[in-house]
């Protein structure tokens, strides 16, 4: 996009302030800067010459020879163009000068025996327009010798813009502005609107009606009668053409200058060619036809959406419009259209007609709903300046739904959290509010906002802290010498998640992703959920109160296509409402939670097994698994739960008196919500209580340079006595020596004895720091030995 600095000198003061300057910041602010184009330079030695004489070249026919003076000195130069003559006043390069359209340098040459020492210059060699014809000839008033930039008004800078689609907001001289007021600190000055306005209201002679608000959620429109369709005067021609474009006439270019001013694109509808004067906003008829201002025939479909009159189409929605409406010179009438269309219907639209105009690019962009009005009535003011003519009475202003405002919050620790430093308070506050975001409270924490409208790129408060590291400069960024950091152990959150996942995995489940958001009735049915503002459907109205819903929608997928035998797990954040309302962060909860379940067969009929389904038991046996593997360090009990929520029945996992989880059985009305007709077992256990039991120290452990010893035995007992009973006594009682116990089988037989088993372990030994001695270990493991058949009443297998 091309952005001219005398334009955007109109609002915003950039005194004292280099174009240099000024490309750098907006640079490092996000506004990537192309290319720049500075005209001062592109005419350099280029002045207004003034031709004394003009004759025929002596040796040429189709040349003349003439005397051109700067005010200061004659020069003779040779020219080729027909009209030129004496007493013009002209566009005269001197020798070193550039000429602008092929870029070749002016120097002293002999044609045709005759020096030239310059060039008379034509509109397309100075890039003006693609006049070729003869030479540009000049207002006599201007006096020669000054720099053909200045008399002109060619002395402007221009820069090409590479605008990210998410800042729709930047696309216009106003936005760029906007940003420059926040970088430089200072003010924004929008154009002041006074009209001249008739006692006739806009209402009385035109008429809109929307008959598909979902594509167009407001249309506003304003008449302004008895205009006079003509040239545009000097300064809107210039700015213009400032930026590339054509001008045509007077009422055009006020809506292609507001379309650059504001980024608000307008349209204008000759009054009198539109039917009952009237505008009607739908769909367009199936393969229907219509004819663009372009000249070219349209094929629509019907996801197209039109403004019609109340007979026919007059216009491509948010596109472009159409011949039989376009202003022509007997135009007296004006309908001003400014609208606000849906971006993802315009982007489809013209995508498939491809057909992309600067109308186009803004409003599949999105662009600023409120600032229709404000448009619509700078349009009238400017045409009424440059068209004359009576501008109606208010505007008819067609809004069926009208779209609530954002609000935000943003935290100053948080932003010193994530930038890696502190900006000062104040300077926050100036940076959001020259932005144009409201600030509704405020104390020494925190600032509650209210978003501007032309920012559909912000919601939440990352952004925010995004707007306020763009502009502050991510070149102010301190350098530190020094990084500080802490030799407490703690919990490497990215190693840990990846831990429970491949853990999970290994066990046989499978990661799933859900939705978080959750249609109210469901999401009111497992917590206190938090509703969104803006949702984008009743399906999607609430945040998760918790994984169940998620999970179970999963299952039921599968289930419809006959997938019986699940292994589910998602690991994500829920959050519940603390209060009726959400007034600060400290409303609501937000928790990172771990969702497995499994349901259907446990195995199929095979040789070696019978069929059998799913039941708590092998439900409780993965969490013990789980969680011996994740923390095997750490010791959880079981205990039954008596308030058990979405489950039938459940028991609660417990870390030191502190439930960390649960297991259960889910409930059956649930299942049948989600049309699931086989049980369900499910674990729900709190990530954020859980990564604070253990964190991990990741370092290098030397190998061991002295050989382990090993010892086994077995032992006879009681055959309710569980293995890791055994193995605990024996860690308990075990020297400092023994590192590893490990059951390396489980044997039952009559012989034994009736209700005995044999359990054999395997003992390691090792110090190291040095070789162990027979006889230390010996003691040891006869120590052991005499234990375990003291507590156990067990008998020494081999003994």
């Amino acid at each position: 996009m091309k952005i001219s600095l005398n334009w955007l000198k109109d609002y915003i003061d950039l005194t004292g302030i280099s174009v240099n300057e000024i490309i750098e910041k907006i640079t490092f602010a996000g506004l990537e800067v192309e290319e720049v184009i500075d005209q001062r330079k592109n005419y350099e030695n280029i002045v207004i010459g003034f031709v004394k004489e003009s004759k025929k070249h002596p040796n040429a026919n189709k040349l003349s020879l003439c005397k051109v003076s700067d005010g200061e000195k004659d020069y003779n130069v040779v020219c080729g163009a027909p009209n030129v003559a004496t007493g013009q006043k002209v566009p005269f390069a001197k020798v070193g000068a550039v000429i602008p359209n092929g870029n070749f340098k002016i120097e002293k040459a002999k044609i045709r025996g005759e020096v030239s020492e310059g060039m008379i210059c034509s509109e397309k060699e100075l890039g003006i327009s693609d006049n070729h014809d003869g030479i540009m000839v000049l207002d006599p008033s201007l006096k020669e010798g000054i720099n053909f930039s200045d008399a002109m008004n060619l002395n402007d800078v221009i820069m090409e813009i590479n605008i990210t689609p998410n800042r729709s907001d930047a696309l216009s001289h106003i936005g760029i502005a906007r940003d420059l007021s926040a970088i430089f600190n200072r003010p924004l000055k929008l154009p002041e609107i006074k009209l001249n306005e008739s006692k006739i209201k806009s209402e009385e002679l035109a008429q809109v009606e929307i008959q598909d608000a979902k594509l167009c959620p407001r249309y506003v429109g304003k008449v302004v009668t008895n205009v006079t369709i003509k040239e545009s005067p000097e300064w809107l021609k210039n700015k213009i053409k400032s930026i590339g474009l054509r001008p045509i006439n007077n009422v055009v270019d006020v809506t292609n200058f507001i379309l650059y001013e504001i980024g608000q694109p307008l349209h204008a509808f000759d009054l009198d060619k539109l039917s009952q004067k009237k505008i009607v906003v739908k769909t367009a008829n199936e393969n229907e036809k219509f004819i663009t201002l372009d000249s070219k025939e349209r094929i629509l479909k019907s996801i197209d959406l039109m403004i019609c009159d109340a007979e026919r189409p007059v216009a491509i929605a948010g596109v472009m419009g159409g011949e039989n409406s376009e202003v022509t010179n007997e135009t007296k009438n004006i309908l001003i259209e400014s609208a606000y269309f849906n971006p993802s219907s315009i982007r489809k639209t013209a995508k498939r007609l491809a057909l992309s105009t600067d109308a186009s690019y803004r409003f599949e962009r999105g662009t600023d709903i409120n600032i229709t009005i404000w448009a619509a009535r700078r349009a009238a003011q400017l045409i009424q300046e440059t068209a004359g003519g009576e501008i109606a009475a208010s505007e008819i202003d067609a809004y069926p739904n009208k779209i609530s405002e954002k609000k935000t919050f943003v935290r100053f620790n948080r932003i010193t959290k994530i930038l890696g430093y502190e900006i000062d308070k104040k300077l926050v506050e100036n940076i959001l509010s020259n932005l144009g975001f409201e600030i509704l409270s405020k104390d020494n924490e925190m600032l509650e906002l209210k978003i501007p409208s032309y920012r559909n790129d912000v919601e939440r408060e990352i952004d925010i802290i995004e707007e306020i590291a763009r502009i502050y400069g991510y070149n102010n960024i301190p350098e530190v010498n020094k990084i500080s950091i802490t030799l407490e152990e703690k919990v490497d959150n990215s190693f840990f998640v990846d831990k429970v996942r491949n853990t999970l995995n290994a066990l046989g489940f499978y990661e799933i992703i859900t939705n978080s958001m959750l249609p109210e009735q469901i999401a009111k049915q497992f917590g206190k959920p938090i509703s969104v503002m803006n949702p984008q459907s009743s399906e999607m109205s609430h945040i998760r109160p918790s994984l169940i819903p998620g999970i179970l929608q999963s299952i039921s997928n599968n289930l419809k296509v006959n997938e019986r035998d699940l292994m589910f797990f998602e690991i994500g954040k829920i959050f519940n409402l603390k209060n009726e309302k959400i007034n600060s962060f400290n409303d609501f909860d937000e928790t990172e939670f771990l969702i497995a379940a499994i349901t259907g067969k446990q195995s199929r009929t095979v040789w070696y097994e019978k069929e059998r389904e799913y039941d708590f038991y092998d439900m409780s046996g993965f969490v013990k698994t789980f969680l011996s593997k994740l923390l095997p360090n750490s010791e959880f009990n079981f205990s039954v739960n008596t308030n058990d929520g979405s489950y039938e029945y459940s028991v609660k996992i417990i870390h030191e008196q502190e439930e960390i989880g649960i297991i259960g059985k889910i409930k059956n009305n649930f299942l049948t919500q989600f049309d699931i007709n086989q049980s369900v077992f499910a674990v729900e256990i709190n990530l954020d209580k859980i990564k604070r039991i253990q964190s991990s120290h990741k370092g290098f452990e030397e190998l061991l340079k002295f050989p382990k010893v090993y010892r086994d035995f077995a032992f006879v007992l009681d055959e309710k006595i569980e293995a890791d009973l055994v193995i605990k006594l024996i860690k308990q009682f075990g020297s400092k020596l023994l590192h590893n116990v490990n059951l390396f089988d489980i044997f039952q037989s009559e012989s034994l004895g009736k209700g005995k088993k044999s359990l054999a372990f395997q003992l390691e030994y090792y110090d190291k720091t040095r070789t162990l001695t027979e006889e230390e270990v010996e003691k040891d493991f006869r120590n052991l030995i005499k234990v375990i058949e003291t507590k156990f009443d067990a008998q020494l297998r081999g003994a």
